[in-house]
């Protein structure tokens, strides 16, 4: 496919799918025409009709050129996490396909996995500007964004999910899209069952009190310091808390003229953790705790401790960045 840089920031442009597909060409390895069902089975199964459940999984669906926009439609109640793959180019992005489809399963509705073959659908890759497979886009609201460019191996795909739905959580972005069967939802009229323990901090942050949600996950921590999902929560709280009303480029400015000043660095570090660029946070503060001394140079270790806690001492970025700390360390 064409090697072009993704930059999509606004709405999906639709355009491309109305105009008449190519001919398909003939002979043996091409490609099925626009439009044809997709090919290959996704999680062991076939894609069933347009729009309807795939790989077992209640909130996974093979996505068409018919049934597109109402797939980004649905990113209106809840995130659509749209994987791009081709089984015959690269059979790795087909396994990255399989793989999100089953994991869709584990996240209950907080995200619709939208299977897109390229081989049957190119002209959504067309209008999507698709550079390469395989390819995650997150698409919230009907506005697009990368989120993956490797196939990972099942373990990490779920670890990195889990991070994108915390810091949906974190903003108050607690909306589930609903089972594409009734298999997976023996109660369509039940509520999404939230833990308990959790419940007053997550409707804090469902409200915007980020202050109230601080004060709650402090609680739980304070109950029980081992609570690990607690003390994320408390630290991606925090994170928010001090983002609050900050000017990412007047921040970023800041930062680059101070390049040793610990505040500066450590805020720009907070922004890049809400937008999803944890790799950057911890290079970030590694740097700075590498090249500072003293009271600064603790005082950037707390921080990137802190951002650990955020993502999870399981998160594979977090055992490098621990790995990283202790090499700047000593």
């Amino acid at each position: 496919m064409t090697q072009q840089p993704f930059s999509r920031p606004g709405a999906i442009d639709l355009s491309a799918l109305k105009r008449p597909a190519p001919a398909a060409p003939s002979g043996p390895g091409a490609p099925p025409p626009a439009g044809a069902a997709p090919g290959g089975p996704v999680g062991g199964q076939g894609g069933g009709a347009a729009g309807g459940p795939v790989g077992g999984s209640s909130y996974a669906v093979s996505v068409t050129e018919q049934n597109f926009q109402s797939v980004i439609e649905a990113s209106m109640t809840a995130p659509v996490l749209l994987v791009f793959y081709s089984r015959t180019r690269m059979p790795e992005s087909g396994q990255l396909a399989d793989d999100l489809a089953t994991v869709s399963a584990e996240f209950e509705g907080r995200f619709l996995a939208g299977l897109v073959d390229i081989d049957a659908a190119p002209q959504i890759a067309q209008a999507m500007q698709i550079p390469s497979i395989p390819l995650v886009i997150a698409v919230l609201d009907g506005r697009p964004a990368p989120l993956l460019q490797d196939a990972l191996p099942i373990e990490e795909l779920r670890t990195a999910l889990t991070q994108v739905i915390q810091q949906l959580t974190a903003q108050g972005m607690t909306g589930r899209h609903q089972p594409l069967h009734a298999a997976a939802a023996p109660d369509d009229d039940a509520e999404p069952q939230v833990d308990p323990r959790y419940a007053a901090a997550q409707d804090a942050l469902g409200e915007g009190d980020i202050d109230r949600a601080v004060a709650e996950y402090q609680k739980l921590v304070d109950a029980n310091p081992a609570d690990a999902e607690a003390a994320a929560g408390l630290a991606m709280a925090k994170v928010l808390q001090r983002t609050q009303g900050v000017d990412l480029n007047a921040a970023r400015a800041a930062a680059a003229a101070n390049p040793d000043d610990v505040e500066a660095q450590t805020m720009v570090a907070d922004l890049d953790m809400l937008g999803g660029h944890v790799e950057d946070a911890f290079t970030r503060l590694v740097d700075l705790v590498r090249r500072s001394s003293g009271d600064e140079r603790n005082a950037a270790r707390e921080h990137l401790l802190g951002l650990f806690a955020a993502v999870g001492n399981d998160d594979p970025r977090v055992i490098r960045g621990r790995q990283a700390l202790a090499s700047a360390l000593f």
